[in-house]
């Protein structure tokens, strides 16, 4: 029989433990699926920004679309230990944070990186996220 896989999160302090962990330790075997570069961009076949002007809907998509892909990999938000958002305005943080808190709801926050940079892949996107996740299969 083999290890199980241990995962901790780890607060910084206690205002953060709601909201984000400083680390994450994992301990077993395990697969590490790393997510890059999950943003508005449509499913279909010509890109396609899906709402335009509006983080919160951006955001949401986003992570509806990275749970679809880790899914694939017999994963799910339960199992993302890091996130690296990018943001082009730190105005949006607050929609940004809504939009994660409702996709991850009581589960233990994950590491969480957010960064404010002056653009992305596309004119119309306004959040990019990068994932990893690890699970015990």
């Amino acid at each position: 029989m083999s290890k199980q896989l241990e995962k901790q999160f780890h607060p910084a302090a206690p205002w953060a433990r709601d909201i984000l962990s400083e680390a994450v330790t994992i301990k077993g075997p395990g697969t590490t699926v790393h997510l890059s570069g999950i943003g508005a961009e449509g499913l279909g076949e010509q890109l396609e920004i899906q709402h335009p002007g509006d983080v919160y809907a951006q955001t949401k998509f986003a992570y509806e679309k990275a749970a679809r892909a880790l899914s694939k990999h017999d994963a799910s938000l339960a199992d993302v230990v890091k996130i690296t958002a990018y943001l082009l305005d730190s105005s949006a943080v607050p929609e940004y944070l809504r939009a994660r808190q409702e996709a991850f709801g009581d589960l233990p926050p994950p590491a969480h990186t957010l960064l404010i940079i002056l653009g992305l892949a596309h004119p119309d996107m306004l959040v990019e996220i990068d994932l990893t996740a690890v699970t015990d299969s």
